[in-house]
């Protein structure tokens, strides 16, 4: 393992401390061990907040979201782990203005449990709250068992949807109906070609040969739906294209935003290379592509590998998809 660190024990905290050294325009630690990160201007009387949480080691995912627009505070912790109910709780209490709380985060287990009971924690102390939790994986489990996906890409249009939407001063009614019908548009599947290193584990989090990849994989290493001989491009992207269709039909008429997010090691020309491709299929069924993202969104270490995430959008989502947020990693100008 090679990593740019100084004691493995200490990589979450000091790259937390960075972040905020960098961007203190945006992001400031709190809570008791610093895991918390919210908008210096946190908490905006009035407005619905809104709160993420999961592991460290997916940047931008989580905390940095956090911005105008966007969302009002995160919990993070340890690489690959969740942060705990009580740093959520502070996360909620950091967000609440006074019109309450959206939760807002990944279908993983110790994440759910840890936001559940943060938020009878918080409600403990009148903070009222909502839960949406994405599950856009479809590599993860079938339709009929769509509450047991994942969560991955689609978090990110989940973020900017509802955080536009909080922005527009909607009740928590109102914004948690949004965020979920963001939810429910977004499809995701990725695809690995080399492990990351956890550095406090000090070794790979799978193996797998020089010459082979695996469909479907997970973020963290989860198994995929087939592993075999690495294809082209243009065959990978059509499988992908075709699991995500299969799942959430698109055709003449409709309009999707399309991301390309690479893993972490994946380098943009490769991502333009499979976009090129995404983009012939589309145009080909007559689906209009809006607001195409192609870069790092969200990430797995070092990981080489992609998601492709669709996120069907009606009038009121490409509205707020393209409404204005300002964060370290996102600026979109009104």
């Amino acid at each position: 393992m090679k990593k740019i660190l100084n004691a493995p024990a200490d990589y979450v905290d000091e790259m937390l401390e960075g972040l905020c050294a960098a961007h203190p325009e945006f992001y400031q630690q709190t809570g008791p061990r610093g895991r918390v990160i919210a908008r210096p201007d946190a908490p905006v009387q009035g407005k619905v907040g809104i709160v993420t949480g999961g592991g460290s080691g997916h940047l931008p995912v989580f905390t940095g979201y956090v911005g105008r627009g966007l969302l009002d505070a995160a919990a993070i912790g340890h690489v690959f782990a969740s942060p705990t109910a009580e740093e959520m709780a502070e996360a909620m209490r950091r967000a609440n203005g006074g019109a309450g709380v959206l939760r807002l985060y990944g279908n993983y287990g110790g994440d759910v449990m840890n936001f559940d009971m943060a938020g009878d924690l918080v409600e403990m102390e009148d903070i009222e709250s909502t839960t949406v939790v994405l599950a856009d994986d479809v590599a993860s489990a079938p339709v009929a068992e769509r509450e047991k996906r994942r969560g991955t890409g689609g978090l990110v249009y989940a973020f900017k949807i509802a955080g536009a939407k909080a922005a527009e001063m909607a009740d928590l009614k109102s914004v948690t109906a949004t965020a979920q019908k963001a939810a429910d548009s977004c499809r995701s599947i990725g695809m690995a070609l080399t492990p990351c290193a956890i550095p406090q584990a000090g070794k790979p989090t799978f193996e797998i040969a020089d010459d082979e990849m695996e469909m479907g994989m997970g973020i963290h290493g989860e198994p995929g739906v087939w592993r075999g001989k690495l294809r082209t491009a243009d065959e990978i992207a059509d499988e992908m294209v075709s699991l995500l269709l299969a799942d959430m039909p698109l055709g003449p008429g409709d309009r999707a935003s399309v991301m390309i997010n690479s893993l972490g090691a994946t380098p943009p020309e490769e991502l333009y290379i499979v976009y090129r491709f995404v983009k012939r299929r589309l145009d080909a069924t007559g689906v209009e592509i809006v607001m195409p993202l192609i870069g790092r969104y969200a990430t797995s270490m070092e990981m080489a590998g992609m998601t492709m995430t669709f996120c069907k959008l009606d009038q009121e989502l490409e509205l707020l998809l393209k409404a204005p947020c300002d964060c370290a990693f996102w600026r979109i100008c009104g």
